[in-house]
């Protein structure tokens, strides 16, 4: 009796057909991959010349001097100081003034001085509560 060992190929594991499946992955994802470009916040931003719009409708003005102290307009048409510059003060604030509807126009009107930490501060509270109508107060240049 012959016992002997047939001669065994080493294994050996071909690497060619897994790069060209990573490959086809890559491109497929590649091609199928939509790159869309959508902003959460909508601004109309007005011209500084022209005249004043003249707007019956209630609507949400927002002042912030200089110092980037926030003013809210009340019932009465007048400017309110904010108790504090807290996010959560302002928060609350605009949900009482817009009550139950977010489809107001809601207007910032900010010093040319006031640093644009508040601005954008004010703008992403209002996107965050629902606000669609936001634009920003300017000034002529004559000073009117």
């Amino acid at each position: 009796m012959n016992f002997s060992r047939r001669n065994r190929q080493p294994l050996e594991i071909t690497l060619t057909p897994m790069i060209d499946v990573v490959f086809l992955l890559l491109i497929f994802f590649m091609v199928t991959t939509t790159f869309s470009q959508q902003s959460e916040l909508k601004i109309n931003l007005p011209e500084a010349k022209g005249v004043e719009a003249e707007s019956k409708e209630k609507m949400i003005v927002l002042t912030i001097n200089a110092d980037g102290l926030y003013f809210i307009n009340g019932d009465d048409g007048l400017p309110h100081q904010l108790v504090n510059q807290k996010n959560e003060t302002l928060r609350r604030a605009l949900i009482q003034t817009a009550g139950s509807t977010r489809l107001i126009p809601f207007v910032i009107s900010a010093d040319s001085k006031t640093d644009h930490q508040s601005v954008v501060t004010a703008l992403d509270i209002a996107s965050q509560l629902g606000f669609k109508r936001i634009t920003f107060a300017t000034k002529n240049k004559s000073g009117q």
